[in-house]
């Protein structure tokens, strides 16, 4: 599955739960994709193992494309090139952390 594809199948299944009978802020969003990552630390905070560490990283992925999805964004079209950039960046992008 392609990411355009995921975005498209995330958006949808947030559209029929009803995510998006109402606007969106999204600074609400956002927040809730950091929120996602945030529980993830705390699964290998408490030793849970890395399918509970997945499952919280596939959240936060969710809420990407779902947002992707409603705003329009082209989420593979900018991972494509940013990753084209990230090769010719320099080692650690120059930096000591």
């Amino acid at each position: 599955m392609t990411v355009k594809e995921l975005i498209t199948q995330c958006h949808d299944v947030a559209k029929e739960k009803g995510w998006w009978q109402d606007s969106r802020n999204d600074a609400e969003l956002i927040a809730l994709m950091h929120s996602e990552l945030s529980e993830a630390l705390e699964a290998m905070r408490n030793h849970q193992g890395q399918e509970a560490i997945a499952e919280e990283l596939a959240d936060c992925c969710i809420r990407i494309f779902d947002y992707c999805g409603a705003r329009k964004i082209d989420l593979e079209d900018a991972l494509e090139k940013k990753i084209e950039y990230n090769k010719t960046r320099p080692y650690r992008h120059g930096k000591k952390f």
